[in-house]
């Protein structure tokens, strides 16, 4: 199986928060010049092994149950200090590698592997090539407002 590559906006979470759906975003600040997942190739920034410290959008996964104190566990400041599991066979410019959905960051209070990415932030995107290769009767039994022939106009227009 093909795993993902890791893009700006993805969604991290810590298995030592409190709470379990709790996640927070990271943000690329490592590299401005390499992109993934858009036609214009000016969007989604791709992470690397060296997008850490302070690159989760708001520093947090709640309370660490792995700092307890009178009256609750205290509030987790989350600083990815390492990513392992990157993709190794590519270094970007940055000299960092690749992250996919299968890395990891360490952090200060965590340890190794605390961080995780939970969403690697790539979005699927319909162009024409699906459209000419997706079968009509379904596609007409899914969305029967849907006019086949002046999509594939419009989608072709685009690309």
């Amino acid at each position: 199986m093909k795993k993902h590559v890791v893009v700006d906006g993805a969604s991290c979470k810590c298995k030592f928060s409190e709470d379990t759906k709790a996640t927070d975003i990271l943000v690329v600040k490592s590299q401005k010049k390499h992109f993934a997942n858009d036609k214009g190739a000016d969007k989604k920034l791709i992470a690397t092994t060296k997008d850490v410290n302070q690159t989760l959008k708001k520093g947090t996964f709640g309370k660490c149950t792995l700092q307890p104190a009178s009256g609750g566990n205290s509030p987790c400041v989350a600083l990815p200090l390492k990513w392992d599991n990157p993709y190794e066979k590519i270094t970007l410019s940055n000299q960092g590698k690749i992250l996919t959905e299968d890395s990891k960051a360490s952090c200060n209070i965590g340890g190794p592997g605390c961080i995780e990415i939970f969403k690697h932030g790539q979005t699927a995107e319909v162009g024409s090539g699906q459209m000419q290769k997706a079968d009509r009767d379904v596609l007409q039994q899914i969305n029967p407002l849907l006019n086949l022939d002046e999509s594939e106009e419009q989608l072709s227009d685009c690309y």
